[in-house]
């Protein structure tokens, strides 16, 4: 059972046409996820961060038998320029929509956010 009591539809948060957030994913989420249109997923999570939380090959795996591309790129906080540079990269070569996700939402938004700057020093 979710640990946060009854399980709903995941929600997502569109920042702009290419990119969408949202909180954690699992993966009987992922027909939803499809439905809606997402062609590649992003995982910013290290596995286990929490108790209940699937691990990213279960819903890699889901994610393949729905037509969906799943990407696994745990980030820090705050993100590494490196680890942005990763994300620029997976976004630069998506052939569609994208849904990051993080336990709620808010840390993959502003990664996105730092991301979309460009280029960062790896000075404070």
């Amino acid at each position: 059972m979710w640990p946060f009591g009854p399980r709903r539809r995941p929600r997502f948060r569109r920042i702009d046409d290419r990119f969408s957030a949202t909180g954690q994913i699992r993966p009987e989420d992922l027909p939803a996820v499809a439905e809606a249109g997402f062609r590649v997923l992003v995982c910013i999570r290290r596995d286990g961060e929490d108790r209940g939380q699937p691990q990213f090959a279960a819903i890699a795996a889901e994610a393949r038998r729905h037509g969906l591309t799943a990407r696994h790129l745990p980030s820090s906080v705050p993100p590494t320029p490196g680890q942005l540079a990763a994300l620029r990269r997976i976004l630069a070569e998506a052939d569609g929509p994208v849904l990051g996700w993080c336990r709620s939402g808010a840390r993959v938004r502003a990664m996105y956010a730092l991301a979309c700057r460009g280029p960062v020093s790896g000075r404070a």
